[in-house]
């Protein structure tokens, strides 16, 4: 237990004793822990003051952050119900009102109505106004979704985040020729805004259209001169695009920079010219950041190169893969599957996504509360139980290993979603750098004759993404089957083969780290 640890629980026993309780200092308590992650201790503090008699401003203030503790603690059944309870107590107040739409919308129940209430307490906050949005968007109102961000854009070009959820409607709609109008449209308004253009360039480089990208970039240097951020961004599109005397020199041109993806740019460089040395020193400087889970990957493809017996050490000999068939009957698994293709509204994946030929799900799939849902979360967390019970011995400096097993609350998940591969659907090698842990849950399968020659729709571990340009064989495929859960660590690459035809229908999630 950490010395951080010692005190939050020293003070919320202190906090426990009196009989009467300060609710502004509980609250105030309550928000340390929650800095903290021990959001257990909110919840031993607040609970029995929920039943107290105070003014209602302090009784909602008590629920609210009692919803925030359940919601951290990911119990959101009972965190929707706390904020539901605050809203109702303080029913003019726009936090309130948020906090419980947000609650309800990352639980997936209907919230558009309530983000609507919400925005009418306070029309002036753009948050409001997109979440209002996204929320539209997700119960099929498409068109009203779109008008109020076009609305809220026009009148605040330079609004980076609606710009964002715009653009990203209109792809996952399957716009393809003007999904990124309202940047064109800010940036005429805005020709100085070095921010939107830049945005505007990143979006683009999400979907590797270099050309296009390379046309903001050539623009907004007409507009601003040569910048710092223009040359950073030029260094990715000369190091994606293989133009190596550009990217050599760039690099040189941007030594003093220190940024985490300045770092990857360099690496994948090295990478495909095959200067290894450097490689590993850019991989083992990022290892030592807050991003070091950007860098592990890397490394291993380094050290796999090189013959460095550190890949074994990083990805295991043999490399922590294991599958679990899961105790979920035939039609436990068709109820599954019904839910998750209502839930696959999209047209294609998300900008930023591994997936190709397919679709991915938007919010967290484990936050349901749909029963099928629950059953399925509660047999994944007894297989990720043994999955890091048969972890080998304790490593500190390890990624995988080196995480605490003991944690004072509840397994939780940095993410949960499904993934739905059609046709020739296929992911790129990528990995989790949010995760610790991650999975595939085959719900269901093309039939065999659909899915083409073996390993045609496997998942295989170990091979770098593909424009590097590398000769690595993988580590493992495994073949698919209904009802077969595979956990594997988060910073081991990995991806699937194109299948012929058929559907292949998926639910992943990533575990987070203990505390």
């Amino acid at each position: 237990m950490t010395e951080v640890d010692s005190s939050l629980e020293a003070r919320c026993k202190s906090l426990q004793t009196p009989p009467v309780v300060d609710i502004a200092v509980a609250i105030e308590f309550a928000h340390d822990a929650l800095r903290a992650a021990r959001a257990d201790l909110a919840i031993a503090l607040l609970q029995p003051l929920c039943e107290l008699s105070a003014p209602a401003p302090q009784q909602a203030h008590v629920w609210q952050a009692l919803g925030c503790a359940y919601r951290d603690e990911q119990r959101m059944a009972e965190a929707t119900a706390a904020m539901a309870r605050a809203a109702a107590l303080l029913p003019e107040d726009p936090e309130a009102a948020l906090s419980y739409a947000q609650i309800c919308f990352t639980s997936g129940l209907p919230a558009a109505g309530l983000f609507a209430r919400a925005r009418q307490l306070a029309p002036d906050h753009l948050g409001v106004t997109r979440l209002t949005a996204i929320a539209l968007e997700a119960e099929g109102e498409r068109e009203a979704a779109e008008a109020i961000l076009i609305r809220a854009l026009a009148a605040n070009p330079d609004w980076l985040e609606g710009h964002q959820s715009l653009t990203t409607m209109r792809w996952t709609r399957g716009q393809r020729t003007d999904f990124a109008f309202s940047y064109a449209e800010a940036c005429r308004a805005q020709p100085r805004n070095l921010a939107l253009r830049l945005a505007w360039f990143y979006t683009l480089a999400m979907l590797r259209d270099w050309e296009a990208a390379t046309a903001v970039l050539d623009e907004g240097e007409r507009a601003h001169g040569e910048t710092k951020a223009f040359r950073l961004a030029r260094l990715l599109v000369a190091s994606e695009t293989g133009v190596q005397d550009q990217t050599e020199a760039l690099i040189q041109q941007t030594e003093s920079v220190v940024d985490a993806g300045v770092d990857i740019c360099r690496i994948r460089h090295y990478l495909r010219t095959m200067q290894l040395a450097k490689a590993e020193a850019a991989g083992l400087r990022l290892s030592h950041s807050p991003a070091a889970r950007l860098a592990w990957p890397y490394l291993s493809v380094i050290w796999r190169l090189r013959g460095d017996p550190q890949a074994q050490w990083l990805d295991g000999a043999p490399p922590c893969i294991k599958s679990f068939d899961l105790p979920l009957s035939s039609r436990e698994l068709m109820e599954l599957a019904a839910l998750l293709r209502k839930l696959h509204t999209a047209r294609a994946p998300y900008l930023e996504q591994s997936v190709r030929g397919g679709t991915q799900t938007d919010r967290p799939l484990f936050f349901r509360q749909e029963p099928i849902i629950a059953r399925t979360k509660a047999v994944v967390v007894e297989a990720v139980r043994s999955y890091i019970a048969a972890l080998p011995a304790h490593d500190a400096s390890h990624p995988l290993l080196g995480e605490a097993r003991e944690s004072p609350g509840e397994l939780l998940f940095a993410g949960s979603w499904s993934v739905r591969l059609q046709a020739q659907g296929f992911h790129v090698s990528h990995t989790h750098p949010m995760g610790w842990i991650s999975s595939a849950l085959y719900v269901a399968l093309p039939e065999p004759a659909q899915m083409g020659a073996a390993p045609a729709g496997w998942l295989q571990f170990g091979t770098p993404p593909l424009e590097l340009g590398l000769d690595l064989a993988p580590y493992a495929q495994i073949e698919p089957e209904v009802g077969r859960l595979v956990l594997f660590p988060s910073t081991l690459w990995h991806s699937t083969v194109p299948f012929d035809r058929g559907e292949r229908l998926v639910v992943a999630f990533d575990v987070s780290a203990p505390r």
